[in-house]
C-alpha cells in the first residue's frame, strides 16, 4: 500500500482491526505498508481488499498480489 505522508501508523492500526487482515508491516521504499489478508474464499478476501483496505482513509493506493501454495 501506498499511504499519504504521516498517516502510516493510522493505517496500520486501521488495519490490525480487521478481520481478514492477518500480519500489517511498515516498509521502506516503493511501498509504505505490507498487509497479508487470509480468507476462506476469494470472494471473501476480493471484498476486504475493496471494500475496508482501499477505504481506509490516507491509503493512495494499493497493489494485490496472491499468493499460490
Amino acid at each position: 500500500m501506498n499511504a499519504e505522508l504521516g498517516s502510516e501508523e493510522s493505517i496500520v492500526n486501521e488495519l490490525k482491526r480487521i478481520d481478514l487482515v492477518k500480519h500489517v508491516y511498515q516498509v521502506y521504499g516503493v511501498y509504505d505498508i505490507v498487509a497479508l489478508v487470509e480468507g476462506e474464499s476469494m470472494d471473501k478476501v476480493k471484498e476486504t481488499i475493496t471494500w475496508k483496505l482501499r477505504k481506509l482513509n490516507g491509503v493512495k493506493s494499493t497493489l494485490t498480489m496472491i499468493v499460490m501454495e
